[in-house]
């Protein structure tokens, strides 16, 4: 079996340690690229055994670490880097990413918003789609990471029938739904209400989702976003397609935070990540709770073993 590849990310933040403590006990063998000292503070604090390597291993097995050690560009950038090219060469089946700090690294000069952008750019693809996977509800979302004034400027027909066409073709391949029902939210309170509280729906979303259904995908909308959630919850829908971040990620977040795994769609490569930031503020002080780390692997594991 293939290893899988993991970035903790920021080696200030809680990056190492919950992916050191999630680590343990793991039967599959990965291949941790990062900050070594960081790392290896972490492995030590958790009981775990990895071995150094300065370069892939030939035939990973249990742990092993690998710091990229490239001055040119912050340490967590080129890790993700070297683990994406690990999984485009066939070297590792998955990767799994620790959280990073996105305005610290655009102090540092990286031009991307956050990890989703950026991997899209190392795959060659021009809009992967963010999808939150693992608890009681599934999202993806239309746009991401953009100012809230900027959300409807940006919404256009052809975006939101991507996002849904996407997630429809994850669910069906990779998780093996047979048939998904996707809930799409509108932008405005109340789905508009029919264009008094605006027309997005009107003229951008329902036209979407008219072109997805006469292609066969089992796409209702736009409704509110508490419908959607309403019918997540209860089991009438597979995945809640959201406008912008927090209109999907709020709710989600208060939900399934811990359990929930940020899934990136549209790749080649499998992807997970964490579904937190890196919280300096408990970082090193034994605090930090691996568990969405570990529901990270796990599905990257499934995806893929």
């Amino acid at each position: 079996m293939s290893p899988l590849v993991l970035t903790p990310g920021d080696p200030d933040g809680i990056g190492p340690e919950v992916t050191a403590q999630a680590l343990v006990g793991l039967e599959r063998p990965v291949v941790v690229v990062g900050d070594a000292a960081a790392f290896e503070r972490a492995a030590r604090s958790a009981g775990l055994d990895c071995s150094r390597v300065d370069h892939w291993p030939a035939t990973p097995a249990g742990v092993s670490l690998l710091d990229p050690g490239d001055e040119h560009e912050p340490v967590e950038v080129a890790s993700i880097r070297a683990a994406v090219a690990a999984c485009l060469e066939g070297k590792a089946g998955a990767l799994v990413t620790g959280p990073i700090h996105k305005a610290k690294l655009a102090r540092r000069g990286f031009h991307h918003p956050g990890h989703t952008d950026f991997l899209g750019e190392l795959c060659g693809v021009e809009r992967p789609v963010m999808a939150f996977v693992g608890g009681s509800v599934r999202v993806a979302l239309v746009t991401v990471h953009l100012p809230l004034r900027a959300v409807p400027d940006a919404l256009t027909t052809e975006r939101v029938a991507h996002t849904v066409r996407t997630a429809d073709r994850a669910l069906r391949s990779q998780l093996g739904l047979t048939a998904p029902r996707l809930a799409v939210c509108g932008l405005n309170p109340h789905a508009g209400d029919e264009g008094l509280l605006g027309r997005e729906e009107i003229d951008i979303i329902e036209p979407a989702v008219a072109a997805l259904r006469a292609d066969g995908i089992d796409a209702r909308g736009p409704v509110s976003a508490e419908t959607a959630f309403r019918w997540a919850v209860a089991g009438e829908t597979d995945l809640v397609v959201a406008m912008y971040h927090d209109q999907g990620l709020a709710p989600l977040k208060a939900l399934d935070f811990g359990r929930s795994v940020n899934w990136t769609l549209g790749l080649p490569i499998v992807r997970t990540s964490v579904d937190h930031g890196t919280a300096y503020d408990v970082a090193w002080t034994g605090a930090a709770d691996p568990t969405s780390m570990r529901s990270a692997l796990e599905l990257a594991d499934r995806l893929t073993g």
